[in-house]
C-alpha cells in the first residue's frame, strides 16, 4: 500500500512540472540549416552594419569594358582617372543614365570628402556629364549665386574641358545643356528669383529643336591654354578680333551682373 502524499507534497510538485513548462528546454532551438552552429542573436549580430550618416560613402569599381577597348575609349579612361587624382574624387555609383549628382561631405577633422555619381563616360554625352559633375567641385560650391548660376558654369568647364582635351562636342550635348539651364532657370523663377544673372539670359526661353542649340561657349574660355589656342585659329583663318562670334562658336554677351526678372502669373 503506497503511503499517500499530503497537500503540500502535491501543492510542492504541480509547482515543479509547471516552473519546468514555463522555464523551455535547457538549449534554445537553433537557427539556420542542419548543422549550423550559430543561433539567432548571433545570426542577428553578422549582419552587415549601416553606414552612419555622414560616413565617406565606398568608391565605385570601374565598370567592365564594353567589347573591345578602342583608342577613343582609352582615351575616356585616362580622363576618368586624371580627373579623379587631380581634383580627389570617389565616385560613389556609375549612373546607367545620363544624369548626375556632385557633392561634399566636411568632418571635425577638418577633411573633405569630394563625392559624384555620374555616366562612365563611352562617348560625348556621358563624358559632358561626368566632366559637369566634376566641375561643381573644380569651380567650387557656392562660389557662384544662385545655384543656376552654379551650374552654368559648371556646363562651361565641362565644355571648356571637353574643347581643350580634343573630345567631340555635339550639338546633342549642347542641347542638353541648353535644356538642363533652362530647367535650372525655370526652377529658381518658381523658388522666388528676383534678378537672373546675365549669364543665363539665353536660357529664360526654351530654344525650339526646329533650331540649333546655342554655341558651346557663350563667352570668352577661362582656360588660358584654350583661350591661346582659339585666339590662334582666328588670326589664322582671318577673321580677327573684333567679330563676336568665332568659329567654334563663341557669342560674347552684353557684360553686367544681373538683369531683371519678370514672373508671369
Amino acid at each position: 500500500m503506497k503511503p499517500t502524499r499530503g497537500p503540500r507534497s502535491i501543492v510542492a510538485e504541480f509547482a515543479s512540472n509547471l516552473w519546468e513548462l514555463l522555464q523551455g528546454p535547457s538549449e534554445p532551438p537553433r537557427l539556420g540549416p542542419p548543422g549550423s552552429s550559430k543561433s539567432g542573436s548571433k545570426a542577428r549580430s553578422a549582419r552587415k552594419p549601416r553606414r552612419s550618416r555622414g560616413s565617406i560613402p565606398p568608391a565605385a569599381p570601374t565598370p567592365p569594358a564594353r567589347g573591345r577597348g578602342s583608342r577613343q575609349q582609352n582615351r575616356y579612361d585616362e580622363l576618368v582617372k586624371s580627373m579623379k587624382a587631380e581634383f580627389g574624387l570617389r565616385v560613389v555609383r556609375w549612373r546607367s543614365s545620363t544624369s548626375g549628382c556632385a557633392w561634399q561631405v566636411f568632418y571635425k577633422d577638418g577633411s573633405v570628402a569630394r563625392l559624384i555619381e555620374s555616366p562612365y563616360p563611352r562617348g560625348p554625352m556621358s563624358c559632358a556629364v561626368f566632366l559637369h559633375e566634376v566641375g561643381h567641385h573644380a569651380i567650387g560650391f557656392k562660389t557662384y549665386r544662385p545655384r543656376c548660376r552654379e551650374e552654368y558654369h559648371a556646363w562651361r568647364w565641362s565644355f571648356e574641358k571637353m574643347l581643350e582635351l580634343d573630345f567631340n562636342l555635339t550639338e546633342a550635348v549642347r542641347r542638353r545643356r541648353d535644356e538642363a539651364l533652362h530647367y535650372a532657370v525655370a526652377k529658381a523663377a518658381r523658388r522666388g528669383l528676383k534678378r537672373l544673372p546675365v549669364e543665363l539670359v539665353p536660357f529664360v526661353e526654351p530654344r525650339s529643336r526646329d533650331l540649333e542649340p546655342l554655341p558651346a561657349l557663350l563667352e570668352p574660355p577661362h582656360n588660358p591654354v584654350l583661350a591661346a589656342a582659339m585666339k590662334a585659329e582666328r588670326e589664322s583663318s582671318g577673321s580677327g578680333g573684333g567679330s563676336t562670334e568665332d568659329g567654334l562658336g563663341i557669342v560674347v554677351e552684353s557684360s553686367g551682373p544681373a538683369v531683371g526678372l519678370e514672373r508671369g502669373g
